[in-house]
């Protein structure tokens, strides 16, 4: 039996609450501990929910093991009568920062299939632990109260392309050794990722650092309390903003932003940071650092005129206006 701390597992209706009205389930299985704990408990409530479930396992490529893993995972899936895909991840792989391109590659493989099947949900096993080890690193970089909220149970899609598909963590109430539990306990075989463990990588780093955090008193309990509270603050203060923003008299083209300076300027700091943060993100400009978006909103209040460039995109103050635009390709030099 699933248990959570030694308490017995919630029914599984409340388990999965909000997921009875989805079209189809796409679980997200690697053949760990976790995924292999969601699996089974998802194939249990499937059959009083009456929802029609399906499993892939993407292959990354980037072990020898990892074909023989999803295989086996293929394999629990035909004992269940669950239909099941492996997905792999074709091409080059890139030399520096694997981990978040294959975090990419993962949601676009995933939402591919989804698609392709009907679901329009993808379940993925993410736990207590997971949710800490979020949660601290957001906190390291500085992240606002949208970010110290951690990991949402259920939200839209937050990849590109992942428009009309939602994105379920029904576990997170969970800790990791919770799930190992459960296998062990109902016979289930599972495999451990090195990659888990090597600290080459930001998350094994992370998971060390929390440990010594935890004897200090931040521990997982401790993280997921500010998880929440930020998460309640963010419920309370998001419709502010958006009806703030909505309300702004504004152009928003393709690749431009353009709205009164003054009106503008008039909104509190947390909506005009969210602003900026925005347009520069659907003008197309690359990604940026929250306290990058904070230093440009500031010098927008100390000047009557201001002009910076941030992530790609022209960020531009006049007497009566403030305009968003990319920036322009910088003309190469003619060969001599």
């Amino acid at each position: 039996m699933l248990t959570r701390a030694g308490a017995p597992l919630p029914p599984l209706a409340e388990l999965f609450a909000g997921l009875e009205r989805s079209v189809g389930l796409l679980l997200a299985v690697s053949g760990g501990p976790d995924s292999t704990a969601l699996l089974v408990v998802a194939d249990r409530w499937r059959d009083e929910a009456g929802v029609s479930v399906s499993v892939a396992t993407v292959d990354h490529g980037l072990r020898p093991e990892s074909s023989q893993e999803a295989e086996a995972v293929g394999a629990l899936c035909a004992t269940r009568g669950l239909p099941h895909a492996i997905l792999r991840w074709r091409g080059e792989k890139p030399a520096t920062g694997v981990p978040a391109a294959a975090r990419d590659a993962r949601y676009r493989l995933l939402g591919d299939h989804a698609r392709k099947i009907g679901a329009d949900t993808i379940v993925t096993a993410h736990h207590a632990d997971d949710q800490a080890e979020t949660v601290l690193m957001r906190l390291l970089r500085g992240s606002g109260p949208a970010g110290l909220a951690g990991m949402a149970r259920l939200a839209a899609a937050p990849w590109p392309g992942g428009d009309g598909l939602f994105l379920a963590r029904p576990l997170l109430g969970f800790a990791k050794s919770d799930l190992i539990g459960f296998c062990r306990a109902e016979s289930l075989g599972y495999v451990e990722d090195p990659t888990n463990v090597d600290e080459a990588y930001r998350r094994p780093q992370l998971r060390r650092l929390a440990e010594l955090l935890a004897k200090e008193g931040l521990g997982r309990g401790e993280l997921a309390r500010l998880a929440a509270r930020a998460a309640r603050a963010e419920q309370a203060l998001a419709p502010a903003i958006e009806a703030m923003l909505a309300a702004l008299p504004a152009r928003r083209e393709a690749a431009v932003f353009e709205a009164p300076a003054e009106t503008t300027l008039a909104l509190p700091d947390e909506a005009l940071v969210r602003l900026l943060s925005r347009e520069i993100a659907r003008i197309g400009g690359a990604a940026t650092r929250l306290e990058q978006i904070e230093k440009v909103a500031m010098g927008l209040r100390q000047k009557s005129r201001f002009s910076a460039t941030l992530g790609g995109v022209v960020i531009r103050l006049d007497a009566n206006h403030l305009i968003l635009q990319p920036q322009k390709p910088r003309k190469r030099s003619a060969a001599t």
